[in-house]
């Protein structure tokens, strides 16, 4: 596979250290959703005990981070600068695979040449805590994350 596509092996690193990140942590279960830069789902694993929307809140977060080309924490810093914006942003993604939510928690994912090949989000705990383990996953699968 091209380097600048995510691979399976890569979503799966992703996933795996952010779980681990958010046990050191002591964190309470998530959710990571791992999109390629087409917006597909390439991995995705809710922890036990996390509650049932929490799949399609994590994908949304990654979904708007790739949709807008920025993080989700800076598309909740355009909600509040334009409501307007991100609110008609909303209704246009009202389907999972292309929903916002505009709180931290999903970073793109960069390739080692800087393309965007693609996103995480994670939800559970405080959108802090979810974004610090998107981007201790990216990290550990060797790639760089856009925050």
């Amino acid at each position: 596979m091209p380097a600048n596509e995510l691979t399976l092996a890569q979503a799966n690193t992703i996933v795996e250290a952010a779980l681990k990140e958010g046990a050191r942590l002591k964190l309470k279960p998530l959710t990571v959703a791992v999109l390629d830069a087409g917006g597909h789902t390439v991995a995705l694993q809710r922890q036990d005990g996390a509650s049932n929307l929490r799949p399609q809140i994590a994908t949304a977060k990654a979904a708007g981070a790739l949709a807008l080309g920025v993080s989700s924490r800076q598309i909740g810093a355009m909600a509040q600068e334009r409501p307007h914006f991100v609110g008609a942003l909303a209704a246009l993604g009202a389907g999972a695979a292309t929903a916002i939510v505009p709180v931290a928690g999903g970073v793109l994912i960069r390739s080692s040449d800087d393309r965007i090949i693609g996103a995480v989000g994670i939800t559970g705990d405080t959108s802090d805590n979810d974004e610090a383990c998107a981007l201790a996953g990216v990290a550990a699968a060797g790639l760089s994350a856009q925050a």
